[in-house]
């Protein structure tokens, strides 16, 4: 399903992308990423949102 369907590589993108936002959020307690600012965290969230949304709002077409 994630690479034979008509977007899977939006699919795949926002895997990733929350993918990366959920690590950095569950991690942030654990010794590098402690350092990490909140607003970096935030900003990781509100990045994985937005890929989101435009995923759902605003979907590619077929080629």
């Amino acid at each position: 399903m994630l690479s034979t369907l008509p977007g899977a590589e939006q699919r795949r993108r926002t895997l990733r992308v929350w993918a990366l936002a959920g690590a950095a959020l569950l991690l942030r307690p654990y010794w590098p990423l402690n350092f990490l600012p909140g607003w970096v965290v935030g900003a990781l969230l509100i990045w994985a949102s937005v890929e989101l949304l435009g995923w759902i709002w605003l979907p590619r077409r077929w080629r």
